[in-house]
């Protein structure tokens, strides 16, 4: 058992670059694991640096310089990240406190309509199978009340907190987009002069965490107003609110789309019943999604995600129960760097003295 032990780690860590990687990769995910939590600005300012390094890029290639160019866009995604927020922000409050207020009649609604199954298909659904649905749905929404009061209520601690991240990150991303160049230069003095696996896999990284990053920002924006669009038309009721949580969705693959049906679903039955309208909307709904999936996602991540579904699926479980939202955010290019990493490394015919 040892000599196999030994011979695997002379085939995998005889290469003194893959050690590198290795012992790298390791300080970065135990430091990620240990201080995920007070790592949140920081991460937020890195997501905010690599969205806006494109537009910056652009202005110095005109003729700008770096600290101008950085400016000049961030002063504009601020304007335009604070204007919509005052536009979006008061419809979201004012529907989600009446989304709140109806939900006790949306659940009476729909466990009076759940009770009628039983006589309607006695064959297929028990009395006592209902009744033990409706109870455990009762729990997990009162659950989901206590959780949503204590978070309520600790946030309010945590208002101080907030505020200062508000002029905090702002200023890290300035200064990670002006000095990129420095940054990156002291990066690289804590690792060894050869470092060409390191590099290799950053490399292949870099490119494909901007395009995530770039993509993801799109498809936020195009799947929430392509849905908000026919919920208006409809007349749907928190059809904005509707609209941004099915636009926020897609941070989380597959998981997402499925959880945000639940509440859509709900409220057009509450709203119209079984009836050609809400069938419409689901199907316009639904047709929005598909097209997401097999047209908007394609094009957006073609050169960054080349993972199978059941791989996604799995980064987002693991990665979102190590590090939370965050996990779940970078599931995909986490997933995506396991797998650069293994593709990187070196092979037994790769390495020193393998010939030999």
């Amino acid at each position: 058992m040892l000599e196999v032990l030994k011979r695997w780690y002379q085939t995998r860590f005889s290469d003194p670059d893959a050690v590198t990687l290795f012992l790298l990769l390791v300080f970065c995910f135990t430091i990620i694991w240990l201080f995920g939590d007070l790592l949140a600005p920081l991460l937020v300012a890195l997501v905010m640096a690599y969205l806006l390094e494109w537009p910056v890029a652009r202005l110095q290639k005109a003729g700008l310089s770096r600290t101008l160019a950085t400016s000049v866009i961030l002063i504009l995604f601020i304007a335009v990240a604070v204007a919509s927020l005052l536009g979006l922000i008061p419809t979201l409050v004012s529907q989600g406190i009446n989304l709140a207020k109806e939900a006790p009649a949306m659940l009476t609604h729909a466990q009076d309509y759940v009770r009628t199954l039983p006589d309607k298909y006695p064959e297929l659904i028990d009395v006592s199978l209902v009744e033990t649905v409706i109870d455990n749905i009762r729990q997990r929404i009162l659950s989901g009340g206590e959780h949503l009061v204590s978070a309520s209520l600790s946030s309010l601690v945590n208002v101080v907190a907030i505020m200062i991240y508000l002029i905090l990150v702002p200023l890290m991303v300035f200064f990670m987009l002006k000095d990129k160049r420095v940054l990156m230069g002291s990066l690289r003095r804590f690792l060894p002069r050869n470092r060409t696996l390191v590099n290799r896999v950053w490399v292949e990284m870099n490119n494909q965490i901007i395009n995530y990053i770039r993509g993801k920002v799109i498809e936020i924006l195009i799947v929430g107003i392509a849905t908000y669009v026919p919920f208006a038309l409809m007349g749907l009721r928190y059809s904005v609110l509707l609209a941004v949580a099915v636009g926020f969705s897609v941070l989380i693959p597959y998981i997402g789309a499925a959880v945000v049906t639940v509440p859509v679903a709900m409220v057009a039955l509450f709203q119209w019943g079984l009836t050609p309208e809400f069938a419409w909307l689901m199907v316009a709904y639904l047709v929005i999604q598909a097209l997401d999936g097999n047209l908007l996602v394609p094009v957006l991540f073609s050169e960054a995600v080349n993972l199978h579904p059941v791989a996604i699926i799995i980064a987002v479980l693991v990665f979102g129960g190590l590090w939370g939202f965050w996990g779940v955010f970078f599931a995909i290019p986490l997933a995506t760097l396991v797998k650069a990493v293994i593709n990187a490394w070196p092979k037994r015919e790769e390495m020193p003295g393998a010939a030999k």
